[in-house]
């Protein structure tokens, strides 16, 4: 039989197979791919590997000693806040700090939660609070988490002895904040806080860690970055559980933070906040029983330096250092508990707005004059009651009756007097604008004031423009509410209506009365500074001081005639705070107020009006160096509360103790 094998073949063929053994073209690219892709892989690997252990040999060598070697932040002590003499308004304190290390607890939940229940029971931070800050890190296990500072000796005692039963607990050294007035000036200075999660998202790029305190209010948040220092670093040596194995070595010093020099005088801030209990004091007594709270404001008129600024009802800095009790904190934390207290937290210098009332007449004066709507020796008709437009508008008294000048007008605070000016206001064409309260704005009012604290509010001067946008029809006002009526120009020029001032704004005003006409920026902080070393004399580092006045370009004859109204005031048989200035021996320049205002108290499902007790002025009056200006909340008459406030506030600043008799005195 013939041979079936072909030319060529390396091998016989298989009768029953046809031809299985060739080596195909197709056959012989998959073999080769697979040995490509074989070879690929091996490469891929050996270049990994190459790079774990050749490129990034000293990063994971690192990480391997993080399990035994910790890298500690020394905490650096927070620079001390001084008044403008040097009196220690806000030290520090040595103290401890208990941390949490997540990744040298135990491996196991119910273990963890043993220790950490243990914890929370030693230290009064709930459990809750623990884990809640334990999941905020989760994400990084060897980063400690600071669960309390400000520990006593018993706990700092049981810890050391105990230290066997919290794995992953660590004492370390730690500064807390010191009020040595206590009390005083608290919504000025702040406090300090743990940093929370939303602010670190924003503040990391600026070097902060999530362990860090930082200002959370007042002077200590806007100039935290001065006051907070610059941390140290160190490292442990610990065992496979985390129990130190050796001394904490230094590696980096903590850096201390810069001393903050405030304008602020702690004598005259305690006169201030004393002078405001009294005013409240003299409310009750009046029958205005709630009376309760306001605030204080004293200035130097020529720079805007702020000598002092109480607000009442207050709260004591030292309840956020160390162990917080819930119960301190809650009026300033939660909204039930602070309705409950008076809101302690608002600074009501510059955080509630008020309508000014008579305190705001000068504005309607000198406004009037520059529009020449009248003239300073003008005289005008006040009488017990003004109509306009079918409506009566009372003054203040019924007791008046006679034709006077605009000083005259501003010492016996007379209402009709200026709803006539309000009405000739509201009579300018179109083509005017709303010059009252353009000036109004020129003057500061219905804007921040741009101190260097916060939160601070804008108050309100309104306009129609304001009226139609605030009432608008798609919020379901109709076409009254929105329209502008002779009544709210009339009501204007005496300070009621919806116009809303704060009484750092109305210090302000007063301030550009005083000075000849220019609007100054208040401010608080003076300057940062480190301390003289080995009796060497202090080193400024940085000084913010006043910035450039702003002229208003106020008429200086205008000017003049308010400010003979003012002294008038004070001193005229006929002004409405001579019965408290008029014996005092500096010669001091001001307006009384009482302004009504829709008020929520406590207990009443509805609002009422109540009366808020203004003063404002300055001294001495040929060359004033301070203004002050009072408000007591519901406390009356401007004259019965809020004047006798300030004169406590200028008795200290100038040392002097005279005054005049406050009992059966006309006052608005």
């Amino acid at each position: 039989m013939a041979s079936t094998t072909r030319p060529g073949r390396f091998l016989p063929g298989d009768p029953r197979v046809a031809e299985p053994y060739r080596l195909t073209p197709q056959l012989a690219f998959r073999v080769a791919l697979l040995a490509f892709l074989a070879l690929a892989v091996f490469a891929m690997l050996f270049l990994r590997l190459w790079a774990l252990q050749v490129l990034s040999g000293d990063k994971y060598l690192a990480v391997a000693n993080d399990n035994r070697v910790r890298t500690l932040r020394l905490e650096a002590p927070r620079g001390p806040v001084l008044d403008r003499n040097g009196n220690v308004l806000v030290g520090i304190v040595p103290g401890w700090r208990v941390e949490l290390w997540p990744a040298d607890l135990p491996k196991t939940w119910p273990a963890q939660r043993t220790e950490l229940q243990a914890l929370s029971g030693l230290t009064g931070v709930s459990l809750k609070d623990i884990l809640a800050l334990l999941n905020r890190h989760a994400g990084d296990p060897l980063t400690p988490i600071v669960v309390q500072r400000g520990l006593r000796q018993d706990q700092i005692f049981y810890l050391k002895e105990h230290n066997a039963q919290f794995p992953g607990v660590r004492l370390a050294n730690s500064y807390l904040r010191k009020y040595p007035y206590q009390s005083l000036g608290a919504q000025i200075l702040g406090y300090v806080g743990q940093i929370t999660a939303e602010e670190y998202k924003t503040m990391k790029k600026r070097g902060y860690q999530p362990t860090d305190s930082i200002g959370q209010a007042g002077i200590e948040a806007t100039y935290d970055t001065y006051l907070r220092g610059k941390d140290g670093k160190a490292q442990l040596t610990v065992d496979s559980r985390g129990v130190p194995k050796g001394a904490v070595t230094p590696l980096v010093g903590a850096t201390p933070g810069q001393a903050l020099r405030l304008t602020i005088d702690i004598g005259l801030q305690r006169a201030a906040e004393r002078a405001l209990s009294y005013g409240i004091q003299l409310a009750h007594n009046g029958g205005y029983t709630y009376a309760d709270g306001g605030a204080i404001v004293a200035m130097d008129p020529r720079d805007g330096a702020i000598l002092a600024m109480a607000s009442s009802p207050t709260y004591q800095p030292s309840i956020f250092t160390g162990h917080k009790d819930p119960k301190k904190l809650a009026p300033l934390l939660d909204l039930k508990a602070a309705d409950a207290a008076n809101h302690p937290g608002i600074n009501r210098a510059i955080d509630a707005a008020y309508p000014p009332g008579s305190t705001f007449k000068p504005v309607t004066a000198l406004a009037a004059m520059q529009e020449h709507l009248i003239t300073p020796t003008q005289q005008l008709l006040c009488s017990p009651s003004y109509t306009a437009y079918k409506q009566v508008f009372n003054n203040w008294t019924n007791l008046i009756n006679q034709w006077i000048d605009l000083p005259t007008a501003l010492a016996m605070s007379c209402d009709t007097y200026f709803y006539e000016l309000g009405k000739r206001f509201y009579l300018l064409p179109a083509d005017r604008g709303h010059p009252l309260q353009g000036w109004a704005n020129r003057f500061g009012l219905g804007q921040k004031t741009l101190i260097d604290v916060s939160p601070e509010v804008s108050g309100l001067i309104p306009t129609p423009e304001w009226r139609r946008n605030f009432y608008s029809k798609s919020k379901g006002y109709g076409i009254v509410d929105r329209t502008w009526k002779p009544g709210y120009s009339i009501q204007m020029s005496i300070g009621q209506g919806q116009i809303l001032t704060t009484p750092l704004q109305m210090t302000r005003l007063y301030a550009m009365i005083a000075n000849g006409g220019n609007l100054v920026t208040p401010h608080i902080a003076d300057d940062v500074e480190i301390a003289g070393v080995k009796g060497q004399p202090i080193r400024v580092l940085r000084r913010f001081g006043a910035q450039p006045p702003q002229p208003t370009n106020v008429d200086p004859t205008a000017l003049s005639y308010v400010q003979r109204g003012l002294e008038e005031a004070t001193h005229s048989s006929i002004g409405t705070g001579a019965g408290v200035f008029g014996n005092f021996p500096v010669d001091i320049a001001g307006k009384t107020g009482s302004a009504e205002k829709l008020v929520q108290l406590p207990g009443f499902p509805h609002p009422s009006n109540q009366t808020q007790s203004w003063w404002c002025g300055y001294g001495p009056y040929n060359q004033p160096t301070i203004v002050v200006c009072a408000l007591i909340e519901n406390g009356g008459h401007g004259g019965t509360s809020a004047a006798p406030a300030a004169l406590k506030v200028f008795q200290q600043y100038f040392g002097k103790n005279g005054q005049g008799q406050i009992t059966n005195h006309l006052s608005d």
